[in-house]
């Protein structure tokens, strides 16, 4: 909770990355809050009452929401959804003006690998942003696992981060009024 506030201000792309995880987290708990609290929250040692009480309810409105939208077994719940989409109308809009060449350069390098693992979905074919942060959550749960990543993957992923960090520094900036678009 206090740590996707905080990645929410500063990284939109480890913010998401983060609270995928969450529900992973969630779902490895079987939401149940008694599991939650006992292998997530008690162990924060250092949580005041006020802190942990907070941070309950938040996976509790989080366990909630999952139900409600369906996400118990896999998916992902709106507000993620919505940061895709979000993160979707700002690429439009970068693309959109030549004085951001330099973003669209960064797509441009990353564009055959984004083409590479959509095609590989099959008929559930993830947009190109959701395609880029799948290839990102996935390396990060192959090396939680300790599993041999191959250097394919690994210059694939290398390339994906580096364009998906600079869009995280462009909605940053969008997101405190800082950038300009041409008219």
């Amino acid at each position: 909770m206090i740590n996707a506030s905080i990645k929410k201000k500063e990284n939109i792309a480890e913010y998401l990355l983060y609270m995928w995880h969450i529900e992973d987290l969630i779902r490895a708990c079987k939401l149940d809050m008694d599991l939650i609290r006992k292998n997530i929250i008690d162990r924060y040692s250092d949580l005041s009452d006020e802190q942990r009480r907070q941070m309950e309810e938040w996976y509790e409105s989080l366990i909630d929401m999952m139900r409600r939208e369906g996400v118990t077994e896999k998916g992902h719940l709106q507000i993620n959804k919505n940061v895709i989409l979000t993160l979707t109308d700002l690429h439009n809009r970068l693309m959109a003006d030549p004085k951001y060449a330099a973003y669209a350069n960064q797509y441009y390098a990353t564009l055959p690998f984004i083409v590479e693992l959509r095609a590989k979905a099959g008929d559930n074919k993830p947009g190109e942003l959701e395609a880029c942060f799948s290839a990102l959550y996935g390396l990060m749960l192959l090396r939680m696992q300790g599993k041999e990543i191959s250097e394919e993957t690994l210059k694939a992923t290398q390339q994906i981060s580096k364009y998906l960090a600079a869009l995280s520094a462009l909605y940053k900036k969008d997101f405190n009024n800082e950038l300009e678009f041409s008219e």
